[in-house]
């Protein structure tokens, strides 16, 4: 594995080094001891899957409060998406901060995002897979969001003809710092 800082103060962009023979290829995406070496948090209690049937799907921008707030890992196993987080910690250097990376089940990246981070992407096609692995169970009561297009993070989505979001997402307020 591969592990490249994005900018953000402690998000890593996750590579695999595929191992390819006449069968097609073997790749390890996740081993504990490697990740925790390189400082990052491997304790991993829940993992989830969301499906999304059509292109231009966009869910986000999620967190959860500080006393519930988690880590996660998070690929792309089948189809493609533009997945965008933003630094919501007053005390980084990134604070407000956004990056974004191309998650896709070809080239199988994993996006490490830090407590503290909102999380949101776009779907590039139909059909696409999001499986997320985190190290805090889901708290409904802690879960907050912000609207993809707020002016405090300026994210830069791609144009679609059709944005398809839920009206929760749709109906998050301004951000307030």
């Amino acid at each position: 594995m591969r592990l490249t800082p994005l900018g953000l103060d402690g998000a890593i962009l996750i590579e695999v080094d595929r191992i390819v023979d006449a069968r097609g290829h073997f790749a390890r995406v996740f081993c504990a001891d490697e990740l925790a070496d390189a400082g990052l948090d491997v304790a991993i209690v829940q993992s989830s899957v969301s499906f999304n049937a059509k292109s231009g799907t966009l869910r986000g921008m999620h967190w959860q409060t500080e006393e519930h707030a988690e880590t996660k890992y998070v690929r792309c196993t089948r189809g493609a998406v533009y997945d965008a987080i933003v630094d919501l910690r007053p005390q980084s250097p990134s604070y407000l901060r956004w990056v974004s990376v191309e998650l896709s089940a070809d080239n199988q990246r994993t996006l490490y995002i830090p407590k503290g981070f909102a999380h949101g992407f776009q779907t590039l096609c139909d059909d696409t897979e999001v499986f997320y692995q985190m190290t805090a169970r889901f708290a409904p009561d802690a879960a907050r969001g912000a609207r993809f297009d707020d002016p405090a993070f300026a994210i830069e989505w791609p144009a679609v003809p059709r944005r398809i979001m839920s009206d929760k997402d749709l109906g998050y307020p301004d951000f307030q710092a």
